[in-house]
This record gives structure tokens, C-alpha cells and sequence, in this order.
């Protein structure tokens, strides 16, 4: 047997730390894949988390934008000022215009009260009242309703096929500044900026 061909041991050497070389850079290579899956995987995460808490924000501001809204009620009915009496004496209050009553149970003041009675007529009267109840006329539209106050604001008298077709609407300005609406059946809906 001869000796080692030390020709061919260079080759194989070389050959041995490129075998080892490509095996490093296979493993760091699926050691980069792994790591870059991971930080796709934790990037997919925090946006999911990220898109809740957004999402959870916006539910969060809505609601504090509706909820002083939400505490304004206006219940309306038709009432007559004028004291008639019928042939056999008997008192008759004819139904001639509506009346609005407000009532602000927010902890924040209202603004610009104004109701509007179908498409047409607005309110020609208004009463704001303290906390003994007692009644003070103010000019329409009322210019401020405190936290946990009432007013009242009342329509001309109209013809009864008039009143019948003319509906109060509320429109405010809440404390953020929005400008709502409130409907006779009591609907809640964003208003124009000069709606009312």
C-alpha cells in the first residue's frame, strides 16, 4: 500500500469546511425563517390586539358622545289655554297647541334649546323652571338648560288639522358641541350644525 495521495487531502479538507460552511448556513438560515415567522406570527397578534383596542376606543367614544344625548327627554303633548264652556255650563278646554317638556338629566349643561313644530313653526314660548318649581319665561331659543333642569317650550295656537300635522321636533347643542334632534316618539339623531 502506498501513502496518503496528499494530493487529494487539500481537496478534501476544502471540501469538508464547505460541507460544514453549508450546514451553518442552512441552520442559520432556518434559524432565520423560524425567528421571522415568529416576529410575522407576533406582528399578526399585536395588530389583532392593536384593531380591538381601537375598535374598544371607538365604542368607548361613541358612547361618551351619545351619552349626554341619551339624558335629554322631551315629552309632548296638546294642550288649550282657553276656558270655554259648553251649553250646559260645563268647562271645555278646546285643544290648540302643543307643549314640550324638557328635561335635562345629564350632569353637563344643554345649549340652544329650540322646537320645532312640523316643518313650519318654531316655539313662540318658553318657561325655564328652579329647583321649587317655579316657573321663569325666558326667550326662545333657551340659551342654557343646567344639569338636571326642565323647561318648557310651547307651540302658537294652530288650527286643529294644523295641530294634528305639526309634531314637535327638539334640537340642542350638547356640551362637546354636537347638535342633536329628538323626535316626538323620542329618536335620537345627529342634527345639523344650524338645524333648529
Amino acid at each position: 500500500m502506498g501513502g496518503i495521495d496528499w494530493g487529494d487531502a487539500p481537496t478534501w479538507v476544502g471540501a469538508l469546511f464547505a460541507g460544514g460552511a453549508a450546514w451553518f448556513a442552512f441552520q442559520t438560515i432556518k434559524s432565520q425563517r423560524e425567528q421571522i415567522g415568529e416576529q410575522r406570527q407576533f406582528i399578526a397578534e399585536q395588530s389583532a390586539t392593536m384593531a380591538l383596542e381601537r375598535d374598544e376606543l371607538r365604542a368607548a367614544a361613541e358612547e361618551r358622545r351619545l351619552s349626554q344625548a341619551r339624558q335629554v327627554v322631551m315629552a309632548a303633548e296638546l294642550d288649550g289655554r282657553q276656558q270655554v264652556y259648553d251649553a250646559e255650563g260645563e268647562l271645555v278646554t278646546p285643544v290648540d297647541h302643543w307643549r314640550a317638556q324638557v328635561t335635562n338629566r345629564s350632569t353637563e349643561p344643554i345649549r340652544d334649546l329650540m322646537v320645532r313644530f312640523g316643518e313650519a313653526y318654531v316655539a313662540v314660548g318658553a318657561v325655564t323652571f328652579d329647583e321649587s318649581g317655579q316657573g321663569n319665561p325666558v326667550p326662545v331659543p333657551v340659551h342654557l338648560l343646567g344639569p338636571g333642569r326642565r323647561c318648557e317650550l310651547r307651540s302658537q295656537r294652530f288650527r286643529v288639522t294644523t295641530l294634528q300635522n305639526s309634531p314637535p321636533t327638539l334640537f340642542f347643542t350638547d356640551a362637546g358641541g354636537q347638535r342633536w334632534r329628538i323626535d316626538v316618539h323620542g329618536e335620537l339623531s345627529e342634527a345639523a350644525a344650524d338645524a333648529g
